[in-house]
């Protein structure tokens, strides 16, 4: 989009200065003049639309700080290491993060040169934010995956309701939210739910026209991946629903020698960063993953995205698919599924809601687990390893897990996963402490001035180490390091915060008694009946002979839309168009007497397993195709 308005001159001189890009695409410019105006907006843009530069951009050419509300917390790091990257200060609130990291986050976004504030939705209720929120300068709230916030979306969060509330301390601040699905309900609901003065939706179509769907019904999927992979030798994507499945379909693939890496949430960090660096650099050219990969990952030359299991909505596999081909050439979705594939998804999406006895029961467990008294407990933060816990209590694992997700769902609980946080450490100690500590232990000094060189403002606030760095660089053993760093933070001399690969669990509320815990059935059958729903829709996805394309775009809303013409359905019906069109001319032969023209009346006799109106089109086509004529009066036909 060209822009026009002159008050918006600042911000493409921001996009050119911070992102080198000349001008905004599709409706990005439209978007940000809504902001900049003061209007809350709705932004519906298909994944890698280019959302992050809606709210960023308007963040800088405003005075004051941009606060960002998302789930996603890998997302949420992945943006702060960008954008201080260019120079922009920024910081996140999460639940993977203690009172102190957090107190000093808030007291930087009031009384730094903090421009973007990250904070995850279950953090909005609790009194230490809304009391530092009310003190900053705050220029718009954009609040990322907004379909989080409607009961009739795929992914609903009820801390997301709690974002309308933000509106009474900054009465005059306009809300940006975006999303990448949202079918017509969710995008009305959507904007009610925030309190919109006025309905304000900008969107780009959903429509890829560079992406073709194909969906295959098949016996053996390993064989069709295989045969795909070795005649499309370029940069791709295959998602599988198991971390062991994954696992496996990646060692099939190495021993046909094809360049495949895999990656899934209970990697450690330092192995699922270099999978991804070896994806990104073309290394390792496929990359078999769960879904826990693609958010925030701008790769542009993905030529094709692989399922081979069925995502649990059409959203999630929207969201997937769209990872291909984002340069805006040619590249395909192909998903492979079999009968038990089927049956194994409305199996899982069935195990998704145990019986609400048994999450009242896993919910007191977890409080033994943490021996947390009743009635304590309200945001405090506990790593859990779900394997040992599950055989603790003697409790299925899926069934331990379907109920946490549950409870997180009634905004009891927030769980943490598919994520490793790094480790952190602030510096506490002042110079003349610091110093007494370094002339004392060689080693000491080493690991501290190694830090102070390296991590700009660890006084003013927590960074992200490397103990594995720290050890190359000081040519001491990680182990010493981690011991160092360990003894530094005894002595209140620094906060180290060690990185965790473990999920954590954050309670919203304090420790409540089985009596007291409050899950409404109501509510229980409702997100039931969404997800089943959405489930008979990925279904119905994966079987219609209706174009693929044509499909997601109706489900997500949009009317004015025609066949592709390339993916799996299209090509099926030409098909099919072909041999009816080779019978319809044979039968016209048949019935001809010394090439008469044939009764169209006697034709439809003919087929009588074909529906009239089927028949017509078919004829019709003929004719525009010259292969058949039909008089004026549309009661006979005869061959060309």
């Amino acid at each position: 989009m060209k822009i026009t308005s002159p008050h918006l001159q600042e911000a493409r001189n921001i996009l050119k200065k911070y992102w080198n890009f000349d001008d905004f695409r599709d409706v990005q410019g439209e978007i940000i003049e809504t902001i900049l105006a003061k209007k809350d907006t709705l932004a519906l843009l298909p994944t890698g639309g280019g959302k992050s530069i809606c709210y960023q951009v308007p963040g800088l050419v405003m005075e004051g700080v941009c606060l960002v509300i998302s789930p996603l917390i890998a997302l949420m790091e992945d943006q702060i290491r960008q954008l201080k990257a260019n120079g922009i200060m920024a910081v996140t609130i999460n639940a993977s993060m203690g009172k102190r990291e957090i107190d000093i986050a808030l007291d930087n976004a009031i009384y730094g040169n903090i421009k973007f504030l990250y904070v995850s939705p279950e953090r909005l209720k609790s009194e230490l934010f809304l009391v530092r929120f009310a003190k900053m300068k705050i220029n718009l709230i954009a609040i990322d995956e907004a379909h989080c916030i409607s009961e009739w979306g795929y992914d609903f969060r009820p801390s997301y309701l709690d974002i309308a509330a933000l509106r009474e301390i900054h009465p005059k601040v306009p809300f940006l939210a975006l999303t990448a699905t949202a079918t017509q309900d969710v995008v009305e609901d959507i904007q009610k739910k925030l309190g919109f003065k006025s309905n304000n939706v900008i969107r780009k179509s959903f429509e890829r026209k560079n992406l073709t769907y194909n969906t295959g019904k098949t016996i053996n999927k390993l064989n069709r991946i295989e045969h795909f992979l070795l005649k499309n030798p370029s940069s791709g994507i295959i998602y599988n629903s198991t971390r062991k499945n994954v696992k496996e379909l990646c060692l099939y693939l190495r021993e046909r020698k094809i360049s495949v890496d895999f990656y899934h949430a209970g990697l450690t960090y330092k192995e699922r960063k270099t999978a991804q660096t070896l994806w990104m650099e073309n290394k390792a050219k496929v990359i078999v993953a769960t879904n826990a990969f693609g958010m925030g990952i701008d790769k542009s030359d993905v030529r094709f995205v692989l399922h081979a299991d069925l995502p649990q909505s059409i959203e999630a596999y929207f969201q997937e698919a769209g990872r291909g081909g984002r340069d805006g050439l040619p590249s395909v979705a192909n998903l492979y599924y079999t009968k038990q594939d089927i049956k194994n998804l409305q199996t899982k999406v069935a195990q998704k809601f145990p019986p609400i006895e048994t999450i009242k029961m896993i919910y007191t467990a977890l409080g033994n687990h943490f021996q947390l008294a009743y009635g304590t407990g309200k945001d405090e933060v506990f790593a859990i390893d779900l394997w040992l816990f599950s055989e603790k209590y003697n409790q299925n694992l899926i069934e331990v897990y379907n109920s946490l997700k549950f409870l997180e769902l009634c905004n009891f609980i927030a769980l943490s996963e598919n994520y490793k946080m790094p480790s952190r450490i602030k510096m506490l100690g002042n110079n003349h402490e610091m110093y007494n500590y370094q002339v004392k232990n060689e080693d000491y000094n080493k690991v501290i001035q190694f830090i102070l060189r390296s991590e700009m403002g660890v006084y003013e606030d927590y960074v992200t180490i490397n103990e594995g760095k720290i050890a190359q660089k000081t040519e001491l053993a990680e182990k010493e390091v981690k011991k160092i760093l360990t003894y530094l933070d005894s002595v209140q001399l620094i906060h180290y915060i060690p990185r965790s690969d473990l999920p954590t669990i954050t309670y919203l509320t304090e420790r409540l008694t089985e009596n007291n815990l409050s899950i409404s059935p109501v509510f229980y059958h409702d997100r039931k009946k969404v997800t089943l729903k959405k489930m008979k829709s990925m279904i119905d996805f994966v079987e219609t002979e209706v174009c693929k394309s044509e499909f997601l775009l109706r489900y997500f809303g949009e009317s004015n839309t025609q066949p592709c013409g390339k993916c799996s359905s299209c090509v099926k019906n030409q098909q099919k168009n072909l041999e009816m069109s080779i019978r319809i001319m044979e039968a016209i032969h048949e019935l001809s007497e010394e090439a008469n023209p044939v009764l169209i009346i006697n034709l439809i006799s003919y087929f009588s397993d074909l529906e009239e109106n089927n028949l017509m089109e078919n004829l019709r086509l003929l004719q525009d195709d010259q292969k058949i004529e039909i008089d004026r009066m549309g009661k006979t036909v005869w061959l060309v």
